[in-house]
């Protein structure tokens, strides 16, 4: 992290350190990435971990499609740490490789699934155009239910908020590697 100086464990306050636990006991398994720059503040880092920790293993959505929205996100944010960590999850939930690759590169994919369809254009739409055309959020509504749909938008708005994370503080990847929007 080139802005902020990465925590030290030991360092930590009261506050801190209940926070890290409770990151380190549920799904994650470990603090990493973003969820370090909040740690510097606890206020922000507990509910906001706590709002991640729902959209991305307990939504109502598939798994598919969950990280095909995260993709989404980070690709539109050329949010490095973000993709590295999310497109290989998103390839073994089902989404193809080459959807995968095209959004990288900013393409528009050849969705096979009609569901999938109806969330990337939803997401693309909101996040580029910040709102969604009725035929869109119709088709959207064809494919996901009310909950689904609520959830989706959460998705958005929190992988967002690490994708601006990511990008303001310089999180780099996860593995050290190359930067994937580097191009």
């Amino acid at each position: 992290m080139a802005r902020i100086p990465d925590i030290d464990v030991a360092m930590l306050d009261d506050d801190q350190k209940r926070i890290y636990r409770a990151i380190v006991s549920g799904p994650r398994g470990r603090v990493e990435g973003p969820l370090r720059v909040w740690l510097n503040s606890p206020g922000l880092a507990e509910p906001a971990q706590a709002l991640g920790a729902y959209c991305r293993y307990r939504s109502s959505l598939p798994k598919r499609l969950s990280e095909l929205a995260i993709l989404v996100t980070g690709a539109f944010w050329r949010a490095g740490f973000e993709w590295r960590a999310h497109a290989p999850i998103a390839i073994e939930a089902g989404v193809d490789p080459a959807a995968v690759e095209a959004i990288r590169r900013g393409e528009d994919p050849a969705l096979a699934k009609e569901d999938e369809r109806a969330v990337y254009r939803f997401c693309r739409e909101l996040i580029t155009e910040h709102q969604v055309s009725r035929e869109t959020y119709e088709f959207a509504a064809q494919n996901l239910d009310r909950r689904g749909l609520v959830d989706l938008v959460g998705i958005l708005g929190y992988y967002a908020l690490i994708s601006m994370t990511i990008k303001a503080f310089e999180v780099g990847t996860p593995d050290k590697g190359d930067d994937p929007f580097a191009y």
